[in-house]
C-alpha cells in the first residue's frame, strides 16, 4: 500500500528559507514511482502545482518560483525535497506531495509553511 508523509513545513520570515521532504513508501507488488511533485493551496485559493520530478530527474516549475524554489529526489529512498529560498509572503500555503504509481496518483495529507511580512 502507497504511504505518502511530508515534513518540514513552519513559519519563516520573509526572505528565509525551509526544506521540505516527501517520502513515499510502497509495497512489493505496487508500481514503481512514477513523477513525484510539490503542490500548494493558499488560505482561499485553489490547489497548485508547485515544481514536478520524474524518476530520469527532469523537473518542472511553476513561474511563481523559479530561480527561487529547487525539487530534487532520491530514487533509492523514494522521496522528494524541496528547498525554498527568498521567500514571500504569498509562498504562505499548504504545500502537498503527490506520487504517481500508474494508474494512480497518492497524495499526502500536506504541510503548513506560513511566510511572515
Amino acid at each position: 500500500q502507497v504511504q505518502v508523509v511530508e515534513s518540514g513545513g513552519g513559519l519563516v520570515q520573509a526572505g528565509g528559507s525551509l526544506r521540505l521532504s516527501c517520502a513515499a513508501s510502497r509495497g512489493i507488488f505496487d508500481p514503481i514511482f512514477d513523477v513525484m511533485g510539490w503542490y500548494r493551496q493558499p488560505p482561499g485559493k485553489e490547489r497548485e502545482m508547485v515544481a514536478t520530478i520524474t524518476r530520469g530527474g527532469s523537473t518542472n516549475y511553476a513561474d511563481s518560483v523559479k530561480g527561487r524554489f529547487t525539487i530534487s529526489r532520491d530514487n533509492a529512498r523514494n522521496t522528494i525535497y524541496l528547498q525554498m529560498n527568498s521567500l514571500k509572503p504569498e509562498d504562505t500555503a499548504v504545500y502537498y506531495c503527490k506520487v504517481r504509481a500508474p494508474p494512480k496518483d497518492y497524495w499526502g495529507k500536506g504541510t503548513l509553511v506560513t511566510v511572515s511580512s
